[in-house]
């Protein structure tokens, strides 16, 4: 009896904790899915789904960890040139960081691939590695900056409080109260709640170019050898021609069970982009609610 209550009060506390939860339903659907396709869609097709997703999640988790280390140094120089009174060093690196801020995120992370297709085409670029650093370069140009207005605000923050002039007092150097009181002690919640946001808008800017540039361009540069992604996935023409059945669906009910036996490589590409999109937004509220910020 202690033990069925104890299980209940757990996952009482785990509903209560949505980001626990969200992670816990997502891992499960993940499970679910792939052992549906294990039984019902072809080899190939299956490892194809299995790197797409694969290649996006890591890509997305390198743009969290490229965003985290170029927002956070970029927010200690512009904390150093201001309270340096380097007033034209800031400016200068004001305007760079505006004109990127000006630029709307899926066109330059768009302009970003089509260098990094030039550089494949050419042979400038050959290592699998260095695609995918590539890429998650690009991405980050365009995303880091909101790591880097968290990080201002947090900042201005506390060296508005005594804390920071007191520890000033005591000679702790601005270094230090910067990097470690601040942004690490005082700070770690609302950066992993950024990166979590973060990890979502990646993955989205990510399928919604790589859908662009598999339907949009030409052979020449479709052809080049970009890692597959669930994006890159979805426009291919097995999986589009599994996404329109869902609209023959619409006015012959009947063929609805085989979605998911014949269609199963577009369903279960749409499935994983949608269902990760909805996931991340939830874990992100959830944590966000959990530690009250």
């Amino acid at each position: 009896m202690n033990t069925n209550s104890n299980f209940r009060r757990q996952i009482k506390i785990l509903y209560r904790h949505k980001d626990k939860w969200w992670t816990i339903i997502l891992l499960v659907a993940l499970l679910l899915v792939g052992v549906w396709n294990y039984f019902f869609l072809n080899a190939a097709a299956r490892r194809l789904v299995v790197y797409g997703f694969l290649h996006t999640v890591v890509i997305a988790m390198l743009v969290s960890v490229f965003s985290l280390l170029l927002g956070w140094a970029t927010a200690y120089l512009l904390f150093t040139l201001k309270d340096n009174n380097r007033r034209w060093p800031l400016m200068v690196l004001r305007f760079i960081l505006n004109l990127i801020r000006s630029v709307p995120q899926i066109i330059g992370v768009l302009f970003a691939y089509v260098l990094l297709t030039h550089w494949l085409k050419t042979g400038r670029m050959q290592s699998d590695a260095a695609v995918f650093l590539t890429i998650a370069a690009g991405i980050t140009l365009f995303v880091f900056l909101e790591i880097v207005d968290l990080l201002e605000e947090r900042i201005a923050y506390f060296k508005g409080l005594d804390f920071y002039h007191a520890m000033r007092a005591c000679g702790i150097s601005r270094k230090k109260i910067v990097n470690l009181d601040i942004i690490w002690q005082n700070s770690r919640v609302h950066l992993m709640n950024k990166l979590i946001a973060l990890f979502g808008v990646s993955v989205f800017l990510q399928c919604s170019v790589d859908f662009i540039i598999s339907v949009g361009l030409s052979t020449e540069v479709s052809s080049v050898n970009l890692p597959v992604t669930l994006g890159s996935l979805l426009a291919k023409i097995d999986s589009k021609q599994d996404i329109l059945a869902i609209g023959y669906t619409l006015t012959h009910p009947g063929y609805f069970p085989n979605l998911f036996l014949k269609n199963l490589q577009g369903i279960s590409v749409a499935f994983l982009i949608v269902f990760l999109l909805l996931s991340i937004y939830k874990i992100g509220n959830g944590y966000a609610r959990r530690h009250r910020l």
